[in-house]
């Protein structure tokens, strides 16, 4: 008997947190999107654009933009669930028929945890697709720019006399890594030959380390001379705004076991693969945030949800939301500098905000 009640709680429980959690969801979706739409709208105005590139943009936008807002999303329900039920009394008389607070909230918890397998699923095999393809319709279909094909971790450059390899290009922080510089004679000889082991962009020069300067013969081919210098400024014929280019790959663009396996064969040629492992191990650990939202949103709804009104909830929910992923964002930022690790950069927040809610939920249960 004590089962078959379970059961019909739990049922009522989820139905109450799917009508909140599919409401939450729209509206923050929805607000999303009215955001870029405004962002983005003198884009396709300026273009002339048709109504379907409009609509083919902002739904390849849709998979990113629900996998951002669910953990937000699942907070909300279960604050507004449990918090409803506290102030309609039902929680008070669950308890009275015996059901502890770990019970009641187990249907919760399940749903995090399926939200999180179902995010991390979607990162892997939907989100970096659909991320390229609304890139490739604002740059190339709208905008009208060139379509490229581009490998960050082996990139070929061609300019005059020079061909240009780069092992892999960081943009955003102006560095370049494994260098090397080919310059040829009129008749396609090679004359001369720079390694450097990487290069940040510095006063319109490249700053690099562990310089290889080698001159060959031209006829013979033979080496000439060698030079070794720890750093050197060089004129690369190439600023970091060049890799700016519409379709490069961006570490978002990436899968999962696309970024593993960049960041090991980058480690193992002696590179800097640090952006590349945090990255990764963020893209595992971000989906886990909608389980550990769900485990916070118990306690407060049990400590708040009697006193505070709808407009309030949703306050509340959306201040612990930004103030969880303003601190993943500074931990990803220390992870990026080598300051932490690439497991405690990406997991830090999860792992704090799990701790909080662990002892709010044992100071209610006790």
């Amino acid at each position: 008997m004590e089962k078959v009640t379970m059961l019909i709680i739990n049922r009522y429980i989820l139905r109450s947190f799917f009508r909140l959690f599919a409401l939450a969801l729209a509206t923050f979706v929805g607000l999303y999107l009215l955001i870029d739409f405004f962002e983005r709208v003198d884009n396709f105005i300026e273009h002339g654009a048709s109504a379907s590139l409009y609509l083919a943009y902002f739904l390849n936008k849709m998979p990113l933009i629900i996998t951002q807002v669910t953990p937000l999303a699942c907070l909300m329900a279960v604050f507004m669930t449990l918090g409803g039920m506290a102030r309609n009394g039902e929680l008070t008389a669950m308890h009275a028929g015996g059901f502890s607070l770990a019970a009641i909230s187990a249907p919760l918890l399940r749903m995090g945890l399926l939200f999180s397998l179902i995010l991390l699923t979607a990162n892997e095999f939907v989100v970096p697709d659909t991320v390229k393809q609304a890139r490739h319709v604002l740059a190339t279909e709208v905008k009208g720019g060139p379509s490229v094909t581009y490998k960050r971790d082996r990139i070929w450059l061609r300019h005059q006399k020079n061909i240009l390899n780069i092992r892999a290009a960081n943009p955003d922080r102006q560095t370049l890594e494994g260098i090397t510089m080919l310059s040829f004679d009129d008749g396609f000889r090679v004359r001369e030959r720079l390694d450097a082991a990487g290069a940040t962009f510095a006063g319109n020069l490249w700053r690099c380390r562990d310089v290889v300067g080698r001159t060959f013969d031209p006829d013979s081919g033979s080496l000439l001379t060698e030079q070794r210098f720890p750093e050197k400024a060089m004129a690369l014929p190439v600023t970091p705004e060049d890799f700016k280019v519409p379709g490069s790959k961006r570490n978002e663009d990436l899968s999962i076991s696309e970024l593993k396996r960049l960041a090991n064969k980058l480690q193992q040629e002696g590179y800097n693969s640090t952006r590349f492992h945090v990255d990764m191990h963020a893209r595992i650990a971000s989906p886990f945030a909608c389980l550990v939202m769900a485990f916070l949103g118990i306690p407060f709804a049990i400590r708040k949800g009697r006193g505070v009104s709808l407009a309030s909830g949703i306050a509340l929910s959306i201040g612990i939301g930004a103030t969880y992923f303003i601190m993943h964002a500074a931990l990803l930022a220390f992870g990026y500098t080598g300051t932490f690790s690439p497991l405690v950069a990406a997991w830090g927040a999860n792992i704090l905000f799990l701790m909080v809610a662990a002892w709010l939920f044992l100071q209610g249960d006790a």
